[in-house]
């Protein structure tokens, strides 16, 4: 993830940006919380990210700010690889 990624002034590159990932739900349903250091929604959101998701757990969303896009789940693999070729159109 991009958690210690970080500007020229030291500010997470997160901070301010919308942005999708794995949701702490879609965790839980995996039973998933427990082998990971973090929830990535809670991280980012820490860090200053705005967290998007979909309306409903495992449903396809994709995020796009700028240069960074990402995708919720692997139902959104498609629709991100759709938004990356778009944007480097």
């Amino acid at each position: 993830a991009l958690v210690g990624a970080v500007d020229a002034d030291g500010k997470s590159i997160v901070a301010g940006k919308k942005f999708t990932g794995f949701s702490n739900v879609e965790e839980d349903l995996v039973n998933g919380a427990k082998d990971i250091p973090f929830s990535l929604e809670d991280k980012l959101q820490a860090l200053g990210g705005k967290y998007e998701k979909a309306a409903e757990p495992w449903g396809s969303h994709v995020v796009v700010d700028g240069n960074l896009l990402t995708g919720q789940n692997p139902a959104s693999a498609e629709p991100l690889g759709q938004a990356i070729l778009k944007a480097l159109k």
